[in-house]
């Protein structure tokens, strides 16, 4: 079987539990998907790097990879960054650069995974505001993505959605608690739509302390596990059509 190997683009921080969260979704991945092969890159802040990974790669004699960006909007790293780092990869190695996750319907379940482990409960939705608190971007693209989705959420059964953003856009998450609670929402609860802990998450976390319910990050969730794998899958079916696998 044609199995490129998966190499999943962290943005990395100085803050431990990023790189612990994200090597913890990269292991639910690999038990998701026995045989592939899944290696770990960070752009910045950890190691090991994205060039130090693709260059290990060609060395081992390896020729196919698909680079997935761990990016739930499509914005400056993954139209940018990472597409100038990939560019400087060994010659001898074809590389597909997956798609972001989001948006995706299994990252909107995941979001309610963590807001039900952290107290809520399915019947608790129409009397329930939520919070989507990005970390934000100056990207008109991934602003729009971000408001979509939480329109899309909203229609699956919550009382409100609420976009906001931990950085470069509005409003924030104490801005949308706020106005969550003058909608007359019986509870307000934020829903980090972020992937790890870190600075930006932090900020989110004290945006959020006059609601009633904080989720965790997303993290290692099933879900987004299964989004990774799909992100895979679609940019390897040119490749494995071409080679007739």
């Amino acid at each position: 079987m044609y199995r490129p190997v998966l190499l999943v683009i962290a943005h990395g921080s100085r803050d431990p539990r990023h790189a612990a969260t994200v090597h913890a979704l990269v292991r639910r991945v690999r038990a998701r998907r026995p045989g592939l092969r899944v290696e770990t890159g960070f752009l910045d802040f950890n190691v090991p790097s994205v060039n130090g990974v693709l260059e290990s790669l060609a060395a081992e004699g390896v020729r196919d990879v698909v680079a997935l960006p761990l990016l739930l909007t499509r914005a400056f790293h993954a139209k940018a960054d990472i597409p100038a780092v990939l560019r400087q990869a060994p010659a001898r190695l074809r590389i597909r650069q997956a798609a972001v996750l989001g948006p995706s319907p299994l990252l909107a379940d995941a979001l309610e995974r963590r807001l039900y482990e952290a107290g809520l409960t399915p019947a608790d939705k129409a009397s329930t505001g939520v919070v989507l608190a990005s970390a934000g971007s100056t990207d008109p693209e991934a602003i729009a993505v971000i408001a979509d989705f939480a329109r899309e959420w909203r229609r699956t059964g919550w009382r409100a959605v609420r976009p906001a953003f931990a950085s470069a856009a509005l409003p924030r998450t104490e801005d949308a608690v706020r106005e969550l609670r003058a909608l007359g929402c019986a509870r307000v609860a934020v829903a980090p739509y972020v992937l790890a802990p870190g600075f930006l998450p932090d900020r989110i976390a004290r945006g959020a302390a006059d609601a009633d319910v904080l989720a965790d990050v997303l993290g290692p969730a099933p879900e987004v596990a299964r989004v990774l794998l799909e992100r895979y899958d679609e940019a390897r079916m040119p490749a494995l059509a071409a080679v007739g696998a």
